[in-house]
């Protein structure tokens, strides 16, 4: 057999991200792919249900998989093979959409994570922002909420913005805050909303100076494909005179359930590997 299927499943805080996928020595391709949102429901029992319908849906079984890879919250994938850090999938995620990439940027909904890699997807070193900073996924939306948007809505919004209010706080409590203030002085939606993007964006600028990062970037996860949020990243890269080219890609907010699928076959045949060499010695 010359390809292996495998499933990788990212649980999130918000939702859970799955990919079926056929891995091949030279070539993996996608066969499928859903998400979800959690909502209320039980993740074990949602990631679990996901399993069995992207299977069902091209007449698989369990057994057919070499390998079904977890990240995230791995815990809750219930019949996982094994389990590896949303650092290593994003990065093989990233990598596997450009292989020109040397930075991965994870905009999660709780931190961001600046990875530097090499071509093989190793991480090299990285720098994070902590989970009470206005910079996270969970901000963007409570703030959108607060608002009376989807999260969905707030990157064409953004791009109306024509004199954006900048937060200046640093906790997204304070953050919030600003807001709210903004509000009730008559700041107009679209320019609070671009006033958090580039509030966003300085601090991704921030990390990848930090990381001292070269280019391409690749940005990974549910952010990643918010229009005003990057628009706001290359108005920011230009005030700053900062080179860093930017990349995404449709499906980024797979990332993480993609290097989890291929990183599950790469571990299947070294597991397979290992068991032949134990025979041979023996």
């Amino acid at each position: 057999m010359n390809t292996l299927l495998t499933l990788g499943i990212d649980v999130g805080s918000n939702f859970i991200k799955a990919v079926l996928m056929e891995c091949g020595t030279t070539k993996s391709v996608i066969l499928d792919k859903h998400t979800e949102k959690i909502r209320k429901r039980n993740p074990a029992q949602l990631a679990d249900e996901m399993t069995t319908h992207l299977l069902e849906k091209h007449n698989f079984q369990y057994d057919d998989l070499a390998y079904l890879a977890s990240t995230g919250e791995g815990d809750l994938v219930i019949r996982k093979r094994g389990h590896f850090y949303g650092m290593t999938t994003h990065s093989r995620g990233a990598v596997y959409f450009d292989s020109t990439a040397k930075t991965v940027v994870d905009l999660g909904a709780l931190y961001v994570r600046a990875i530097r890699v090499n071509p093989q997807a190793k991480v090299l070193d990285y720098k994070m922002t902590g989970q009470c900073a206005s910079g996270s996924g969970q901000f963007l939306e409570n703030i959108s909420r607060y608002l009376g948007l989807s999260i969905d809505e707030v990157g064409d919004i953004s791009l109306r913005s024509t004199k954006p209010e900048v937060s200046s706080g640093i906790c997204a409590v304070l953050a919030e805050t600003d807001v709210i203030n903004m509000v009730s002085r008559g700041i107009t939606t679209p320019d609070i909303i671009k006033g958090i993007h580039l509030s966003i964006a300085n601090r991704i600028i921030k990390l990848l100076s930090a990381l001292k990062a070269e280019s391409p970037v690749f940005l990974t996860g549910g952010m990643a494909l918010n229009k005003g949020l990057i628009q706001a990243i290359q108005e920011s890269l230009q005030e700053t005179k900062k080179n860093f080219i930017i990349k995404t890609n449709p499906d980024a907010i797979y990332a993480g359930a993609i290097g989890a699928a291929l990183w599950g076959a790469y571990r299947y045949h070294k597991l397979k590997q290992g068991k032949v060499m134990a025979k041979v010695v023996a």
